[in-house]
């Protein structure tokens, strides 16, 4: 079986949602920058080993990324799984781990990359926002695309809703993309895009708002 190892750096929402998801692989570990973040509470109520590689106990940004790539290796992960973890890795970090490190970010990219994203989608008038899952590369959310989903997004919504409606979709989504990476179906072609065997295409479009009828 598989060996997946999370890292968080807050509640844990998508911990959680790998975990409902009963996906075929053993989560190895979580592994957070913070000794609070609430999602070590949850893996060690699942029984998960626990650990906490605290950044600001690191002389510099390179000793905190060997440090948390050492505690990585002590479990042999198939998979590193980035949910919720909020810190920048290095260049050397993301290719110790090239093509089996994922991250989920919430904005349908290349659109709004970094922080503050449900707000930044609705000052920009944006219609349409939503989670993306990625391959981490060394570029700033700028990986290659496994999946996208959208939700509309609305005039009148506040940030918290917006972000809420994301969310659920964050938790369908990153379960399914790492559903794929475990069944060795997800592949990087020459032009460093994604390939899914099997994918489904649907037809149809989502219109926001609604044309008249």
């Amino acid at each position: 079986m598989k060996r997946i190892v999370v890292l968080i750096s807050g509640r844990g929402s998508n911990l959680e949602a790998l975990l409902a998801a009963r996906l075929p692989c053993s989560i190895a570990a979580v592994i957070s920058n913070r000794a609070d973040a609430r999602g070590l509470q949850t893996a060690r109520a699942h029984g998960i080993a626990t650990a906490v590689v605290d950044h600001a106990a690191q002389a510099s940004r390179e000793a905190f990324d060997a440090a948390l790539a050492a505690e990585i290796d002590r479990h042999a992960p198939d998979l590193v799984v980035l949910a919720g973890f909020m810190r920048i890795l290095g260049d050397a970090f993301v290719r110790r781990y090239h093509g089996r490190l994922l991250n989920i970010h919430p904005s349908l990219l290349p659109s709004f990359p970094g922080l503050h994203t449900h707000r930044r989608a609705l000052e920009a008038g944006c219609r349409l926002h939503g989670c993306t899952v990625h391959f981490v590369t060394a570029a700033l959310d700028n990986g290659p695309i496994i999946i996208q989903a959208a939700v509309p997004a609305y005039p009148d919504d506040s940030e918290s809703a917006l972000a809420a409606r994301v969310l659920a979709q964050e938790h369908v989504a990153y379960p399914q993309a790492v559903r794929w990476f475990l069944d060795g179906r997800l592949s990087l072609d020459e032009a460093g895009r994604v390939r899914l065997d099997g994918e489904q295409r649907p037809g149809g479009a989502l219109l926001v708002p609604q044309p008249d009828r």
